[in-house]
């Protein structure tokens, strides 16, 4: 409720309820201001104990002749509501997902004083635009009004995974989305080349794959959804959305080429995403392929396959002949029927972007995963920023087909714009629903854009997001040379500290590359380089993602600042240091200052901007901060025992003479 409905329902002046409001206690800015329930009925008590004759005399004004076409009666009572409460302020109901015309009609002004407006405060919008959805109150209260914006959802943050809970009943078993990684040149696309029994490769350039492209097969009765996940360096984005959104990752290597960087890479990415794997030995066929070899560099990562006692599966296959697929397939399969995936195909369809480009003749087209319900042509929804209409649904065949249910792929027509890779879509219930929740997406991302935090304000904020008393420092590293990996990585897991450990994500030989910040990206990570320096566009891509990057050349320097990096996450033990204390002889009163404490410095030092209790009687009347501090007309910044002093404190004026003044200082000291 707002407190100009409120207002509305007491059939009071909703400034004379605001000004009460403010009065009690109640933090509320403007008449659009929202109160909780608690709030209203604090308000509602007031206002019956101050007015004990429940009946006003009725006005002899007609109201509906001072109501402008587009105000709300007063429904909810069926009390008229007074011409001077009207004239006070109008309250003006505004769709979500209106234009700018639109909107100045609704308040009765032209459009080009909002276009005029809307571009004083920043935002430079058409009269046929959809209108800020953040700024339709701002904009409508500086004309005068007050508005109802109807059909105001609850947009989750852009990209944002959305969170069901769903009734066991209404879940049934679903596809599982198999994602193939591994090197370049493993033979990924050959792969899924010969599960569909399709040349994929020939119409690929250079043979590498340039898209993330989603099928499905049948498998035993069973249909799995494959998407292959590009293995070339240049694609390792696609490649970390990729392990995102699968049930299991089906891990491609070369028999006689071995455990190679993306290899590694590939394996770091299933990990943080905390998928089955299953581990494809490939082109066994060939001269110089050595299985027994590839699983044991495998266990290095570990990686354990069954065969060498652990717990992951692997499967000898040629995929240019054919050899072995089918073994893959039924393993696929059993673990599918093992983990049971599930998901409620009876209620609103959502699931994740894929791919998404702009076709001739076609317009915007997105590759889409179906994650939970069913879509349906003519269907409404909403990725990110983007909103749009289902006009055509075709599945990997290129067939035109009426529903997609859960762990689908399927290619969507009909989107307003092109989506951005890996954003969540939900389908909502009307088109102006999808334009609104994409407008204030927009809005989002503008201003995110504008306030990108730095490399040291991200690894700041994760170090205070992460203390707690089980702190992780996730770490990806990168050496020059094989020794110096293996020694990095049996010495940065024994740094421990109660409270906290570290989780060596990923690590490499070579230089920083735009691989290493879009897993650090993914995964909240710090980059260390040891010998190492980062790439120019890697560095660009750190700067633009926030990603902390730190190089070095003494290897104890690095293990002793990735200590501090892990001391930092735990939480700091609080020392107070008690600076000085004074005494209040006289108050002055100042204006626009307030209450100025002319003190006398007992002992220690006062300091400006040190906390300070103000004690009575020995009880702590209040603790706060030294907002200012003078010596005669001169703004000091701390004085001495022994010294007479002007101070105020920040925000509070109840200081009376005798009182005593302790300045003091909260030290945070850190774990060692």
């Amino acid at each position: 409720m707002r407190v100009y409905e409120l207002a509305r329902d007491l059939g009071m002046d909703s400034k004379e309820l605001l000004t009460q409001a403010q009065d009690l206690g109640i933090d509320v800015k403007t008449a659009s201001s929202g109160l909780d329930d608690e709030s209203a009925e604090l308000l509602r008590l007031a206002v019956a104990g101050d007015q004990p004759e429940a009946e006003p005399a009725p006005s002899e004004a007609a109201p509906a002749e001072a109501v402008e076409p587009d105000l709300e009666p007063d429904t909810a009572t069926g009390e008229p509501v007074s011409a001077e409460a009207e004239q006070d302020v109008e309250i003006v109901s505004i769709p979500l997902g209106a234009t700018v015309t639109q909107f100045a009609e609704a308040i009765g002004i032209t459009p080009t004083d909002v276009v005029t407006e809307l571009l004083m405060r920043g935002q430079p919008v058409g009269v046929g635009q959809v209108m800020p959805a953040n700024l339709i109150e701002p904009v409508a209260e500086s004309f005068g009004f007050m508005v109802d914006v109807e059909g105001a959802p609850q947009a989750p943050a852009v990209a944002e995974r959305p969170v069901f809970e769903d009734a066991d009943a209404d879940l049934a078993l679903r596809p599982p989305v198999v994602t193939v990684m591994g090197h370049v040149d493993h033979g990924k696309t050959t792969l899924l080349d010969t599960i569909r029994k399709t040349r994929v490769v020939e119409d690929e350039k250079g043979g590498i794959t340039q898209h993330i492209g989603a099928y499905q097969v049948e498998v035993n009765g069973h249909p799995i959804t494959f998407i292959d996940t590009p293995g070339h360096e240049a694609f390792t984005a696609l490649r970390a959305r990729g392990a995102n959104i699968t049930d299991i990752v089906v891990l491609v290597v070369a028999a006689n080429d071995g455990v190679m960087p993306q290899t590694v890479e590939a394996i770091s990415h299933a990990k943080a995403a905390d998928v089955k794997l299953i581990v494809a030995v490939n082109k066994v066929d060939l001269p110089g392929a050595d299985p027994l070899r590839v699983r044991t560099e495998l266990t290095e990562h570990d990686v354990i396959t069954e065969e060498l006692g652990g717990d992951v599966p692997s499967v000898e296959v040629s995929a240019l002949n054919g050899d072995g697929v089918d073994d893959l397939l039924d393993v696929i399969d059993l673990i599918a029927q093992l983990e049971e995936f599930k998901a409620n195909p009876t209620t609103e369809a959502s699931g994740v972007v894929v791919e998404a480009q702009v076709e001739l003749g076609r317009g915007p087209v997105a590759s889409v995963i179906v994650q939970r319900g069913t879509l349906k042509t003519g269907d409404s929804f909403v990725a990110g920023a983007v909103s749009g209409r289902v006009r055509a649904l075709m599945d990997d065949s290129g067939s035109q087909i009426k529903t997609a249910g859960p762990s689908t792929p399927v290619q969507i027509m009909g989107w307003d714009d092109v989506p951005a890779a890996g954003d969540f879509f939900t389908v909502v219930e009307t088109d102006r629903e999808a334009r609104g929740i994409a407008s204030g997406r927009q809005d989002e991302l503008k201003a995110a854009s504008n306030a990108m935090p730095s490399a040291r304000d991200r690894l700041q904020g994760l170090l205070d997001q992460l203390r707690s008393e089980e702190a992780t420092l996730n770490v990806i590293v990168k050496a020059d040379a094989q020794g110096s990996l293996e020694a990095l990585r049996d010495s940065i897991p024994k740094i421990e500290r109660e409270g906290g450990k570290i989780q060596l994500v990923h690590g490499a030989i070579g230089g920083i590359n735009e691989n290493d910040v879009s897993l650090a990206e993914v995964t909240s990570s710090v980059i260390v380089g040891f010998n190492v320096r980062p790439e120019p566009k890697a560095r660009k891509a750190a700067e633009q993602a926030g990603v902390e990057i730190r190089t070095y050349g003494v290897i104890y320097e690095l293990l002793d600042d990735i200590e501090l990096l892990l001391v930092g996450q735990l939480a700091p033990e609080e020392h107070e240091q008690v600076l000085g204390t004074a005494e209040v002889r006289a108050l002055f009163k100042v204006p626009r200052a307030g209450t100025i404490a002319g003190c006398y410095v007992v002992e220690g030092v006062v300091q400006r901007g040190a906390k300070a209790r103000l004690i009575r009687d020995g009880v702590v009347i209040h603790d706060g901060v030294i907002s200012s501090l003078k010596r005669f007309k001169d703004d000091v910044r701390e004085v001495a025992s022994g010294f007479e002093c002007g101070m105020g404190f920040e925000n509070y004026n109840d200081i009376k003479e005798g009182d005593s003044i302790e300045n003091y200082l909260i030290r945070e000291v850190a774990r060692t």
